[in-house]
């Protein structure tokens, strides 16, 4: 297969939300570990441009999209591996009065089938999380920690 196409699989949750109110309720750096477990064991440490965390297998660096009117989420995980930066798209869009949140998963280079089924798995976790946490009507966290 050539190198610059991976094999990919967008998993999908939809949200009975307003999508505009599901991308502000989600879209800082640091709220990701609120739901975004494969991302981060931890929290999220500003470096400049980029933002420090401890993900499952060991240290990475993230560069997140900018806070947008579209609803795009997209980030760029490095590991320090050698195969560079890892490209995430994530979305959040209008799906009839609620919300359709969907990432897009690329299989890498030297990945198994059982390790690219499990990161899909894993997304869809995580996805179910986030829609936990919007659903329930928490709050960004602040000084005193997540909101219940």
């Amino acid at each position: 297969m050539d190198n610059l196409a991976h094999v990919s699989r967008t998993i999908s949750i939809s949200i009975d939300r307003d999508w505009n109110e599901v991308y502000e309720a989600i879209w800082r750096p640091e709220d990701f570990p609120l739901w975004a477990s494969g991302l981060s064991s931890s929290g999220l440490t500003p470096d400049g441009d980029v933002w420090k965390a401890q993900g499952p297998e060991g240290s990475i660096r993230i560069r997140f999209t900018a806070h947008n009117a579209y609803g795009v989420m997209d980030h760029y995980v490095d590991t320090g591996g050698e195969d560079g930066e890892v490209y995430i798209p994530l979305r959040v869009i209008r799906n009839g009065d609620g919300a359709e949140v969907m990432l897009t998963l690329f299989r890498q280079p030297e990945m198994s089938d059982t390790k690219f089924a499990a990161d899909a798995k894993w997304v869809a976790r995580d996805l179910q999380a986030l829609k936990t946490l919007v659903t329930r009507g928490a709050k960004r966290p602040d000084a005193n920690g997540p909101a219940e």
